[in-house]
């Protein structure tokens, strides 16, 4: 078989058309049907069929629109002159990842790609409920977080396990009370996140085993609004150990150990498999393992 022919498939499974798959190509229309109908003959499937005016994939050529576009990819990769191409590379990075990771680290990020790949940009994007079909679909290059159910085919690579610090405002009442107890942590008045989506915290729960249950006056999407809530206020904040870390200087705050035994969290960095041989996006998960696998995190400068 020739291998070309997967080229030619791809295009038209993406284009849906022999002319937008021409065109992707840069031949001819005529061209590109005398190459649909070598791929016909060759799978034994028609792959584009009429539907009125226009042509809708049969059910087979939706199947072998991922592993078609996975090989193609692949093989660009191999042929690609690897890490010491990455300057010529135009394309966007798309990241998913808590705003921790932003503040502390996208200036860093920012002018690492700038070294590297003048001509990429990279994009933030909020963390969320870590649906995986935006990896699959390369809507997201990288997603970063506490992902528990990554599906089959989502690869990814450990960055750092993390605990969870107390949070409150310099001169808090509560810091000249004497030793932290279980009692005297559940007894204050607390401001929440809430974690990709989901309801409840651990923290709810070991409190509930023993007896004991906060009162959550605020709910807010991120540990950095719960910070910034902490900072202004008499309420309590939890927020992953790096990141209280680094920003509890600028905003004027003292972290603690909470009363509680909590496992420590999985915070990985997950892509879709169609990215592994990717030079530019290895060079990216790279970078980003460096910095955030490190034990303390940079003050962040706000």
């Amino acid at each position: 078989m020739n291998l070309n022919l997967l080229a030619a498939l791809d295009a038209l499974l993406a284009e849906g058309s022999v002319s937008g798959a021409a065109k992707r190509m840069h031949v001819s229309t005529p061209a590109m049907s005398h190459t649909l109908a070598r791929i016909r003959e060759a799978t034994g499937d028609q792959i584009l069929v009429r539907a009125g005016r226009r042509f809708v994939p049969t059910v087979r050529a939706q199947e072998m629109r991922a592993p078609v576009r996975k090989l193609v990819e692949e093989a660009v990769a191999l042929l690609s002159p690897g890490d010491a191409g990455l300057i010529h590379v135009e394309r966007t990075f798309v990241v998913r990842a808590p705003d921790g990771v932003s503040i502390v680290f996208g200036a860093a990020l920012a002018g690492a790609l700038q070294e590297v790949m003048p001509s990429a940009r990279l994009r933030f994007i909020a963390d969320s409920d870590g649906d995986l079909a935006s990896l699959r679909e390369s809507q997201v290059d990288l997603d970063i977080g506490a992902i528990h159910d990554r599906g089959q085919e989502i690869e990814t690579e450990l960055l750092f396990e993390q605990s969870l610090l107390g949070a409150v405002r310099k001169g808090h009442p509560m810091l000249a009370a004497g030793p932290m107890t279980l009692e005297r942590f559940a007894a204050e008045r607390h401001v929440a996140v809430l974690h990709r989506g989901k309801p409840g915290s651990p923290i709810d729960g070991k409190l509930a085993g023993a007896g004991q249950q906060r009162f959550v006056v605020l709910t807010v999407p991120s540990p950095y609004a719960a910070l910034m809530a902490a900072a202004r206020s008499d309420l309590v904040a939890t927020a992953p150990a790096r990141f209280a870390q680094s920003v509890q200087r600028p905003l004027h705050l003292t972290t603690f150990q909470l009363p509680l035994q909590l496992a420590p969290e999985r915070v990985v960095q997950a892509w879709h498999p169609r990215f592994s041989a990717d030079p530019a996006h290895r060079w990216l998960r790279g970078c980003i393992r460096d910095l955030l696998s490190t034990k303390t995190w940079p003050q962040a400068p706000l």
